[in-house]
């Protein structure tokens, strides 16, 4: 199953820790048909989606991305521009 560093639990949390924010709320990554993987914000998992939690950051993945994940770490930073950068490591 995936998971996470503590930098990726960090920015995860960072997007989700706002009291409008719903409690479900998260990212989500999902496959597109081009093999690619996108991530974008979610309020709550869309029917299918698994979830990774972990540190209180909440992941979603779609059936696909789910099976793509299954042996990656999810990290994360933030680049000198601002903004978010997300990669994938092996699991050791």
């Amino acid at each position: 199953m995936l998971t996470l560093t503590e930098n990726a639990c960090s920015i995860v949390k960072r997007y989700t820790d706002h009291p409008e924010t719903p409690d479900d709320a998260g990212l989500r990554i999902t496959s597109t048909p081009e093999a690619q993987l996108a991530v974008t914000a979610a309020d709550e998992p869309v029917a299918g989606d698994h979830l990774v939690e972990q540190d209180g950051a909440r992941v979603y993945l779609d059936p696909v991305a789910a099976q793509q994940l299954d042996d990656k770490v999810l990290d994360a930073g933030v680049d000198e521009t601002g903004n978010i950068q997300f990669g994938l490591l092996a699991q050791a």
